[in-house]
This record gives structure tokens, C-alpha cells and sequence, in this order.
């Protein structure tokens, strides 16, 4: 590998990982003009394996804003990113796939609204299917696969 394919892999690296630390940013703030930004045009999430929904960005970004509603308090933990680079048939270099845990805390403002406030942790694998677009990296889809959950 030459010193000028090493420095664009790296760079791509960050890249990638900045992505997905916005995707967890966006979740955790409620920003969901920024959540459906970081999707590819037609792209998708897939949250069924937490009980959720399918569908694209617009229609997730929905649902996670009414679901989420009783849960204001959301700090998103991405950690153990594998990723691996053209990984599509066909691949020029502008595709990516990113393997990550998560661990899902969510409850009432404050941590502490009363008897009966929601408190909720969960933790899974995500699957990120990643383009490189005009505008930057971009999520082509996002699977969750919850592992488990706590009530």
C-alpha cells in the first residue's frame, strides 16, 4: 500500500466512525432532521429485531419520534466498530460495512420522574450498510439487532 491509499483509508475510517456517532447523537438529542441527513437517498433503517418498525428514513425518523416521546433522557453507547471497506459486489471503493454493539439507556428526565416512569436499557448489534455519496459517507441501511433488554 502506498503512503497516498493509507492516508485515504484513514481518512475514510474517521469518516465512517464520525457517521456513526452522529447517528447516535441524533437518536439520543431527538434530532431528526439530522437523523434522516445522515441517510443515502432511499435509504433505510431496520428496527423490527428491537420491536420497532422497517422502512425508510422519512417513516423511521417518524416512529422513533412518537416511540421515544416517553423516554427523554437517552444516552446512545456505540462501541466495538468493525469495519470493512468494499464490501459490495462490484465495489469502487465508495462502499462500507460497519459491524458495532450498542448499549441503549433511556428513562424519565432527571433519571427520577416517580412510581411508574419509564426506565429502560437495552443492548444489540448494529449493521450499517454505508455509501460514499457527493455529500460524504451516508447510511445506505442501519439494522438493529437487539441481544437484550431490561426493564
Amino acid at each position: 500500500m502506498t503512503q497516498r491509499v493509507e492516508l485515504a483509508t484513514v481518512r475514510d475510517r474517521l469518516a465512517v466512525d464520525h457517521l456513526v456517532t452522529d447517528y447516535a447523537v441524533a437518536l439520543d438529542d431527538g434530532d431528526w432532521t439530522a437523523y434522516r441527513e445522515l441517510f443515502a437517498p432511499g435509504g433505510r433503517a431496520d428496527y423490527r429485531a428491537a420491536g420497532g418498525i422497517a422502512g425508510d428514513a422519512r417513516q423511521v425518523a417518524e416512529w422513533l419520534a412518537e416511540s421515544l416521546r416517553p423516554f427523554p433522557a437517552r444516552q446512545h453507547l456505540i462501541v466495538n466498530r468493525r469495519v470493512r471497506f468494499g464490501v459490495w459486489d462490484q465495489d469502487t471503493g465508495d462502499t462500507a460495512h460497519v459491524q458495532a454493539d450498542y448499549v441503549s439507556p433511556m428513562g424519565a428526565a432527571g433519571g427520577d420522574a416517580g412510581p411508574g416512569a419509564p426506565d429502560f436499557v437495552s443492548g444489540g448489534r448494529y449493521a450499517f450498510a454505508l455509501l460514499r455519496t457527493d455529500d460524504g459517507w451516508r447510511i445506505g441501511e442501519v439494522v438493529a439487532r437487539e441481544k437484550w433488554r431490561r426493564l
